[in-house]
């Protein structure tokens, strides 16, 4: 079976780059709206791609692009979404931060990726938060990220769009409607490290990753909590 990939861009100009947990979200947030839109079910124009990839291994890449390279990525089919600014402390010349900003597209197989997307860099995602992060709105869903693996910021976007994936899975119709309505509203957090086992121990949808690239094979990376699942 050929094997097909999702990639996810993130804006990063020059001078402006997301805080990290507002890319985090914003990619989760971007992996639920292609797996929602109407093209990407029943005989939607990208159903099939979809169908392809979900029955295979959800693998998803995160690349980032700039200026001409985000305004050509722009022009591929695809859905961007904007973050909320999640991390980001405001400057102090009264300036606005800038948010996140990531496009997703519908799977392509690994070999027949478009030019515009190969070419793009996967390096150079790294973010940082500048502001302290609020405790999660209560009823919010949470992806919980495993307190003790270091991850690029890149690969970490890639993980919780899996833990945003595997909760939509674990959904009933209304509720996937309900969350849809919402904006696919999500907060995510970093765990400590009690709280990592104690959710290890529930029974919500958790990421293994396969280790291809930057942590060790069958690692636990992120968790989904979302009130309308099993616990």
């Amino acid at each position: 079976m050929d094997e097909y990939v999702l990639t996810l861009v993130v804006r990063v100009e020059k001078n402006a780059r997301p805080a990290q947990t507002d890319a985090l979200e914003t990619a989760a947030r971007a992996v639920l709206a292609i797996l929602a839109d109407d093209r990407s079910t029943g005989e939607g124009e990208w159903a099939g791609s979809m169908a392809a990839w979900q029955d295979n291994r959800i693998r998803k890449i995160t690349k980032r692009a700039r200026g001409a390279e985000w305004r050509r990525v722009e022009a591929l089919p695809g859905i961007t979404i904007t973050g909320t600014g999640a991390g980001a402390a405001q400057p102090e010349t009264g300036d606005v931060s800038p948010v996140a900003e990531v496009r997703v597209f519908p799977p392509s197989g690994v070999d027949v990726v478009p030019v515009e997307l190969f070419k793009l860099q996967v390096s150079g995602t790294d973010f940082e938060d500048t502001a302290e992060l609020a405790a999660p709105e209560p009823g919010v869903p949470v992806l919980w990220v495993n307190p003790d693996l270091e991850m690029s910021s890149g690969k970490a976007m890639a993980q919780c769009g899996h833990a945003a994936q595997l909760a939509w899975w674990g959904l009933s119709a209304a509720a996937r409607k309900e969350w849809a309505a919402a904006d696919f509203a999500l907060a995510v957090r970093t765990a400590g490290r009690a709280q990592w086992q104690e959710l290890l121990a529930t029974r919500l949808p958790v990421v293994q990753d396969a280790g291809f690239t930057e942590v060790a094979p069958g690692s636990r990376t992120v968790i989904a909590d979302h009130p309308l699942l099993t616990r």
